[in-house]
């Protein structure tokens, strides 16, 4: 099976490209692949419990996405600079297979995947 990125940078103001990439990650590895999503820029409001109301159009709910993408397999990084410009701290990564990181570590998981999406 191939090794999938899913890079979100788009938040609950743009729900129905934030849900698209939750909803392709895990198609992704429903099927099998190996997938790594890394939320950056606006992106990282999507694991706050504050926009789990956040909601596309035929893409989902990210309150029902985020649980489906942890029991899938799917691993979690942040961006640690997108998150402390939001106002984030630790707490965010509470109850996510999470972990902060920096863009060096998107660039190792791009140079890693065999297919890297943005949304």
């Amino acid at each position: 099976m191939s090794r999938f990125l899913i890079h979100i940078h788009s938040g609950p103001a743009t729900p129905n490209t934030a849900t698209l990439g939750c909803t392709v990650a895990l198609a992704a590895a429903n099927e099998g692949h190996e997938t790594v999503i890394f939320f950056a820029g606006d992106g990282v409001h999507l694991l706050s419990p504050d926009h789990g109301g956040t909601e596309g159009q035929g893409t989902g709910r990210i309150s029902e996405l985020l649980p489906a993408l942890k029991e899938a397999g799917v691993r979690f990084y942040l961006s640690g600079k997108s998150a402390k410009a939001r106002g984030y701290d630790d707490s965010l990564l509470q109850g996510h297979p999470a972990a902060f990181a920096m863009p060096p570590k998107l660039v190792a998981l791009a140079a890693e995947a065999e297919t890297v999406l943005c949304y």
